[in-house]
Parts: structure tokens; sequence; C-alpha cells
């Protein structure tokens, strides 16, 4: 079983206000990317908000770890719940390809141009946790590295909406 994690606990400061709720195409990214998981995944949850459109899980072991501390609360979820691989994305990642869990299988495997986009096994919980709890780099790249990710190259053009004139070309390119 596979539980989808939207990684929703950042702080926005380059979008200038929650990103989660922006609209584009009449639907929220928080809405999108809780859809787009639900295809591939016997449930989803969002990691680092209260509320939202699927239950929510704080990020582990508190706020403001970034994208790690999302992960980390969601293999925990998993472990929790006995799911056997969680499958990532975060609330501004758009377009993902038809194939994401075909191309990221088996776990532990990412999108090398962003490595948010993963599918992780569950038990990869305590190797995050250390990163987290260490004084090294808190990095995904850290993380994917650390449990011998795959690090895939996919020719699909995956959006990343970090500014508005990101969600502004998003709406021109995907025509939404």
């Amino acid at each position: 079983m596979i539980l989808g994690v939207v990684l929703a606990g950042g702080l926005s400061t380059r979008f200038g206000s929650d990103k989660a709720l922006a609209e584009l195409g009449g639907h929220t990214l928080l809405t999108r990317a809780v859809d787009a998981l639900s295809g591939w995944c016997e449930m989803v949850v969002i990691a680092g908000r209260e509320t939202g459109p699927a239950p929510c899980i704080p990020d582990w072991p508190h706020p403001g770890m970034g994208p790690l501390g999302g992960i980390a609360a969601g293999l925990r979820y998993a472990q929790d719940m006995d799911y056997e691989t969680v499958l990532t994305c975060g609330v501004d990642s758009l377009n993902l390809p038809a194939n994401l869990l075909e191309l990221l299988s088996p776990a532990p495997a990412s999108l090398e141009s962003q490595p948010v986009i993963g599918h992780w096994p569950a038990n990869a919980a305590t190797a995050v946790e250390a990163i987290l709890e260490g004084s090294g780099k808190h990095s995904m790249r850290a993380f994917a590295e650390k449990i011998g990710a795959t690090p895939v190259k996919s020719t699909h053009k995956t959006a990343n909406i970090n500014t508005q004139a990101d969600l502004n070309a998003a709406e021109k390119n995907y025509g939404l």
C-alpha cells in the first residue's frame, strides 16, 4: 500500500502569501496536489498544515524543518498505519507525469530535477530522522543519498510554483 504525502509546511516567503491556497484554474494548489497523488495512492495526507482537503499531520519533529520535516512525518505515519511506501510531492508541484509511480518504482527514487517528488520506503523514517536530529546537511539530496535513492531523469516538464510569476506562467503554459 502507498501513502501519498503532500508537503505543505513551507512559509511561502518567495510567493508572498500562502501558496497552498493560491488558485490555478479555479482550484487551490493544495487541492491539485492532493488530487494528483490520489490517483496513485490508497490514502493522501497533508504534512505541515492544520486543515485541508485531506487529513493533516504536523511536520516532524516540528515546523520549520523544510521538506524533510514533512517527509519524516509522512514516513512515521506510514509506519504507524502499515503502509509500505510513501509517494511525496510539494504543494507547488504541478503537471506530474501520468506514469509517475512507474518512473519512481521501485522505491527509493525521486525526480532528479525536483527531489521532493519521490517514492520512499516507509522504513526510511529512521534515516530522515537521523538527518534532522544531526548536525549535518538537512537537504533532500542528503536524504536521497543516505538511503540510496535513484535520481530519475524525466523528459516530462513538471512545474514548480515558487513565485506569483511562476503561477502566472503555469496558467499560460497549461491553459488553466
